[in-house]
């Protein structure tokens, strides 16, 4: 495995990691969930990801009761959560970035995730109801506090997040040391353009989701649309029908005739190519069954592969990179 630095932070994480979103709770059994991660720790990774809103809550129990019976030592691992969507409750303050529920969502998420205090915490969403200055001291008040070390946050504008920091230095807190966003081989603009400038300027680390675009980067939709694929859960027909295009499924064929000269799997060049990217600070990896994550932790061995003749092979099929006007 290799280890990154978070950013200009001192933590050091795998550069590929294990989520929960979609499986956890609710996709796979509890036993699946167990042999997944020590699939995981076993093969070096660090970094376990969830959050309040995955399985309303029930996604963090599961996780917690296997951090609970594997017993690792505390500070081989580091452990996540996010705050926004709430975990279940649908009444005032129990969604949303007020510090009544930052503060609330904290103490439930170390209580489901049976840790003393989380690595990460995420503000999982911009919220424009809640003054910044608001979001900030929360979060600082919880690292000082000693329940949460590095605090994030995921899907924000880059203005926001310039916000955050402006905020921070003011008022001599800590600002955000990372973002948690979507990024592949078909979204790429938020992560190579939008927050171009905050990698140097504020040392911004990420933690990327997604990196097979939900299952699209891999072969299993080029002949057939399987159901019971993450794409094929109740909910999740947004995803299905903007990310099963025509277009792109003719770039998953090439995509995966590449892979195939190269001697490597289509999802493993997938997860490589993110992590060419040297502001990628870890890939979040998801997967229901063992063979899936056994086959996308060898990313790691893929990477080497991808010289600049592979890079600008890729780059002239998917025919995207983000560019300034």
């Amino acid at each position: 495995m290799e280890y990154r630095r978070l950013g200009k932070s001192g933590v050091q994480v795998s550069a590929l990691s294990l989520g929960s979103w979609l499986t956890f709770g609710k996709q796979i059994s509890d036993d699946m969930a167990e042999r997944l991660m020590a699939i995981a720790y076993e093969r070096g990774v660090n970094f376990f990801d969830n959050a309040e809103g995955y399985a309303a809550g029930k996604s963090e129990i599961v996780m917690g009761n296997i951090l609970k019976k594997m017993n690792w030592d505390r500070t081989s691992y580091l452990v996540s959560s996010k705050v926004f969507f709430g975990a279940g409750g649908n009444k005032p303050n129990q969604t949303g970035l007020s510090r009544k529920h930052i503060m609330e969502a904290c103490h439930a998420a170390l209580k489901r995730l049976q840790v003393d205090y989380l690595d990460f915490y995420y503000c999982h969403r911009p919220d424009p109801h809640v003054p910044i200055e608001e979001i900030v001291w929360a979060m600082n008040h919880l690292i000082q506090q000693g329940k949460v070390l590095y605090w994030g946050v995921s899907e924000w504008p880059a203005k926001s997040i310039e916000d955050a920091h402006f905020v921070a230095q003011k008022r001599n807190l800590i600002g955000p040391t990372m973002e948690q966003p979507q990024y592949n081989l078909f979204v790429r603009e938020r992560v190579e353009l939008e927050y171009a400038p905050l990698y140097k300027r504020f040392g911004l680390g990420t933690t990327i989701w997604s990196p097979l675009a939900s299952g699209v980067l891999t072969s299993k939709y080029l002949d057939a649309s399987p159901e019971d694929t993450r794409l094929g859960v109740k909910g999740m027909e947004w995803l299905r029908d903007s990310s099963l295009t025509p277009e792109r499924l003719e770039k998953v064929r090439q995509l995966h005739a590449l892979a195939g000269e190269l001697g490597a799997s289509l999802p493993c060049l997938a997860i490589a190519w993110c992590l060419k990217n040297p502001n990628v600070s870890t890939v979040i990896l998801g997967a229901s069954k063992e063979h899936q994550l056994e086959e996308t932790l060898g990313a790691i061995e893929t990477l080497s592969l991808l010289t600049d003749t592979v890079m600008e092979r890729i780059e002239a099929i998917v025919d995207n990179k983000p560019e300034t006007e």
